[in-house]
């Protein structure tokens, strides 16, 4: 598995020192979080217009019950905020981009699922840590890093050999689950603030059996998608 490297791109720029450590991860989220100045729009993003489409590998939640209730209740406390919240079927962890729709033939979504599925890794399970944030959302470390890791890698070989080479290196992964996206530029500090007193709640058991290929897209300002093939991991 490849190393994890620095990218300006990401969030984090710097990787954590341990990936194997849950605080060790979630302490590096939280000192990027609370070292911004300003938070970004989200939805500004370049090329993802509302009605915006395309191919990712993700992990859904959609049946979690402790997992919504923990998104629900920290969305509640932040509401004075006036932040886009992810509805409970739309909590996810995203992996990968893989490419458009009209980039992508049947023919590949089907061999990269195929290819997929010798690769993974056997099923495991994250923790959702506590509440930190990027410039652009409040979302939720998870830890540890490491299995997370090694499905993106896996994942990114399997597409590399029909030509869906996720967008992003696994060297630039970081693991997070969005719970509410900023939609205009601010002072981040107000937001460090009213973050940090929900981080001392309980941490949420995420089990990972299977990845989703899906078809994403933008409707306004939040997220829906397509599953278009569902891979059990080992």
């Amino acid at each position: 598995m490849p190393l994890l490297s620095a990218d300006p791109a990401a969030f984090p720029a710097e990787p954590p020192a341990d990936i194997h450590d849950p605080e060790v991860t979630a302490a590096h989220d939280w000192a990027a979080f609370s070292a911004l100045d300003e938070m970004t729009d989200h939805w500004a993003r370049p090329g993802w217009a509302d009605g915006s489409r395309a191919y990712y590998w993700m992990l859904t939640f959609p049946d979690d019950q402790p997992l919504a209730a923990l998104a629900r209740h920290c969305q509640q406390e932040l509401a004075p905020l006036g932040l886009d919240p992810v509805p409970a079927d739309g909590l996810h962890i995203t992996l990968a981009r893989v490419g458009r729709p009209d980039d992508v033939t049947l023919e590949q979504l089907d061999s990269v699922a195929r290819d997929a599925k010798a690769l993974l890794p056997a099923a495991f399970s994250v923790r959702a840590l506590p509440l930190a944030g990027s410039r652009g959302a409040i979302r939720l470390s998870l830890g540890p890093w490491e299995p997370l890791l090694r499905l993106h890698h896996a994942l990114a070989k399997a597409g590399a050999g029909v030509g869906l080479a996720p967008k992003k290196p696994t060297s630039a992964f970081r693991p997070h689950l969005s719970l509410a996206y900023n939609n205009r530029r601010r002072p981040a500090a107000p937001v460090v603030e009213a973050v940090s007193g929900l981080r001392a709640l309980p941490a949420v058991e995420l089990l990972v059996s299977a990845v989703q290929f899906v078809e994403l897209r933008r409707e306004g300002r939040t997220y829906r998608w397509d599953t278009r093939k569902s891979v059990p991991l080992r």
